[in-house]
């Protein structure tokens, strides 16, 4: 069986015979959820923002969110371009990685149209990572996991760095894009439910099933290392890893109680922090790792959002198919 990372056996440049059926589901996939951003209104956003429509506590949900992942989104870019895709030669793995690469950009974009239609200063939207520290933690902890593959001198020649490879994809695909990601959607979508921010909450559930598609990618492309590599995923390694994703916890935790305040009506940082013990435990569980909360969902309309066989058209506010191969139609 050919190998996926560092190998001899894949011509980057040849992409038929394709060896990995998984990942060109996952660029066909991601083809299908093609949007970006200014096709959905701001209008009543900004009326909302600029007028006496939301809380202070809700106001400042909004700004954390915007602030966290517009960070976020580029650490996660920079990752995949300047990380990953050295190192991943199967060229249908490449082929998905430029269309998360893509994505990436649609999603900074979107924080470039919300901080616009809002009215933010850049500086102070984007300064968020330096100045809050729950947010600079959750990013910080995430680059450090990546740090040893990011020297020029690394190579993927021994089963530790192998290692080191599969914590960078743990790092980014589990926790920045599987645990971090998650209290936020639910904050912004949680505000939409109730007709507040409802088209930045819009843009929250595309970028959400985005995240859904490049979580996926991730965790197969870590167990099909695992299952070409048997030897590298020890028992102590599978140990680590389950200490990262509830460190990861700890963090959001924290994340969660601040960036939602108790004046904000209907939601807690409480309740989105059990959210994210919940998904954690899914995320291990993807990873054949045991499950560390046995958390019960407090959002099971969140299970709806993330489910990828059915999207909404904005504009006839209905329910359609979701199209395997196909395109949105706008």
């Amino acid at each position: 069986m050919p190998v996926i990372a560092n190998d001899d056996q894949h011509d980057p440049n040849k992409i038929l015979p394709i060896d990995y059926d998984w990942a060109r589901e996952y660029y066909e996939s991601g083809v299908a959820n093609n949007w970006v951003p200014q096709e959905i209104p701001m209008q009543d956003d900004v009326r909302q923002w600029n007028g006496d429509a939301l809380t202070e506590g809700e106001r400042r949900l909004v700004e954390w969110n915007l602030g966290f992942f517009s960070t976020a989104e580029s650490l996660t870019a920079n990752n995949v371009v300047l990380a990953l895709y050295e190192y991943v030669t199967a060229p249908e793995c490449r082929q998905y990685l430029l269309r998360q690469a893509y994505e990436e950009a649609i999603h900074t974009d979107t924080f470039i149209y919300c901080c616009d239609s809002l009215g933010f200063d850049p500086e102070y939207m984007y300064g968020m990572y330096d100045r809050i520290p729950s947010i600079s933690e959750k990013d910080e902890f995430v680059v450090d996991l990546t740090r040893a593959i990011d020297r020029d001198e690394f190579t993927i020649e021994t089963d530790a760095d192998l290692r080191e490879f599969l914590r960078d994809l743990v790092g980014f695909y589990v926790i920045m894009e599987g645990v971090f990601f998650y209290a936020g959607f639910a904050m912004m979508l949680g505000l939409k439910r109730r007709n507040k921010m409802v088209g930045i909450g819009q843009q929250f559930e595309y970028i959400m099933r985005d995240e859904s598609l490049h979580v996926g990618f991730g965790v197969d492309l870590i167990n099909q290392i695992r299952s070409e590599n048997p030897g590298v995923w020890t028992e102590e390694f599978g140990r680590e890893v389950t200490d990262l994703v509830t460190e990861a916890v700890e963090l959001e935790r924290i994340y969660a109680h601040e960036a939602c305040p108790d004046d904000v009506l209907g939601m807690s940082g409480e309740g989105f922090a059990d959210y994210v013990e919940h998904v954690a435990d899914r995320r291990l569980e993807q990873l054949d790792l045991p499950a560390q909360y046995g958390t019960d969902n407090p959002f099971p309309w969140m299970s709806e959002q993330v489910d990828l066989n059915k999207e909404k058209n904005f504009f006839e506010t209905q329910v359609t198919e979701y199209r395997s191969g196909g395109s949105l139609d706008w």
